[in-house]
């Protein structure tokens, strides 16, 4: 299928710039402004103060939820000062606390691996962000941000409907591109979203940030949600129950404090002793049980996955061919994805979809984003609900 690249705002146009004090968002702020846009910078608050200090003194620097918010929110307002740009901050602390940092305890008390990072995009910058700006009487033409991904539009309906949803397509630095952290955002909102930099290296913004002497190009790259040294102060509202590990034929290797510190093909931290490397195979979290297996073991024919978002909200009615991601690390792969008729629909979020594999895939864990391309462009994806041994 062939697209057609979004035109990005021009002069004259009101463009509100989600900014976080990094340098692509302060980098496509300054973008904008050269072009002769009105730009209004926004910062989501998100800390709560509710963590304790780091063990060792240790400090936390750039991380998505973290007491440097402060600091940061401190130089998105001198940055916008200094640029003439209109500048607020937008409330989203309850917000995040529900579909966030509960979701990301639920899923692993759950058995479940979660992406608070696909679930804040979601949710968070493109939702209560934009609902809090909205709420204060804010109007815009477009919304930016400095992540690395396009948006496009197909030159012909999808799956044999009239409608051309706006889609998020891959970014031209492939070393960076974050589409598939956008899957879920609706094509509704995309509409009014744009990303300056999907076409841009990030050696070159790099460049153009100190061209410009902007202080952001000196900052450290911010890291993914929170580090692991306040997992235990997270889950510390509810203790973990411990349990058995096992190998496949059920015999115990040794015991876990709780599920939730455990992910699909975890090797390191597991407390067992063996002569040969294992991994984690599985989680049972009806009988609270951490399953351990050699590496082979852990490939997997295909998988099921649910909760679906699709562009334009259209869902595929036939089997179909694409590439698949199973985690951002992950490099895409052919499958066949067709629509999948469970015993039980009570078990599933929605319409769910079976995937097999050209090729076995490695450690595939329940609760991850399974995120469908065709031709470079997200045609859909879910989370994944089953692995497929």
């Amino acid at each position: 299928m062939k697209y057609t690249e979004i035109d990005q705002p021009k002069a004259g146009d009101t463009v509100l710039v989600g900014m976080s004090g990094g340098v692509d968002s302060t980098l496509t702020a300054v973008l904008l402004k050269e072009r002769g846009c009105k730009v209004i910078g926004v910062t989501m608050s998100l800390w709560k103060g509710d963590l304790p200090p780091l063990p060792d003194g240790k400090i936390l620097k750039s991380s998505c939820y973290g007491p440097d918010e402060v600091e940061d929110i401190e130089e998105c307002r001198k940055f916008c000062a200094e640029h003439d740009i209109e500048y607020h901050v937008i409330d989203v602390k309850d917000e995040y606390q529900k579909q966030v940092l509960d979701y990301f305890k639920a899923e692993y008390r759950a058995g479940r691996t979660p992406n608070p990072c696909i679930r804040c995009n979601s949710f968070i910058k493109f939702g209560a962000l934009l609902r809090g700006v909205e709420n204060m009487g804010i109007s815009y033409d477009y919304f930016c941000t400095g992540h690395y991904a396009r948006t496009v539009r197909p030159s012909e309906g999808l799956w044999g409907s009239d409608e051309k949803p706006v889609m998020i397509a891959c970014a031209s630095d492939n070393t960076k591109d974050q589409a598939y952290f956008l899957y879920r955002i609706p094509s509704k909102t995309l509409e009014k979203v744009r990303f300056p930099l999907g076409l841009t290296a990030k050696k070159d913004v790099f460049a153009m940030a100190k061209e410009r002497g902007l202080v952001a190009a000196e900052r450290e790259e911010s890291q993914d949600f929170i580090p692991p040294e306040y997992f235990e102060y997270l889950f510390s509202d509810k203790p973990g129950i411990p349990g058995d590990i096992i190998d496949l034929d059920g015999h115990v290797l040794g015991h876990h404090k709780g599920i939730e510190h455990y992910t699909i093909g975890q090797r390191r931290g597991l407390g067992v002793s063996s002569t040969r490397p294992l991994y984690v195979h599985s989680i049972d979290a009806k009988k609270n049980l951490v399953v351990l297996a050699d590496n082979d073991d852990l490939l997997c024919s295909g998988l099921i996955f649910d909760d679906c978002a699709w562009p334009g909200g259209k869902a595929p009615a036939e089997a179909f061919d694409a590439l698949i991601k199973i985690r951002l690390a992950s490099r895409p792969v052919a499958c066949r994805v067709e629509p999948y008729q469970p015993e039980d629909e009570s078990l599933y979020t929605g319409a769910a979809f079976k995937v097999t594999f050209e090729q076995a895939q490695r450690a595939v864990a329940p609760g991850q984003s399974a995120v469908l391309f065709m031709d470079n462009v997200i045609i859909g994806g879910g989370i994944i609900h089953t692995a497929l041994q």
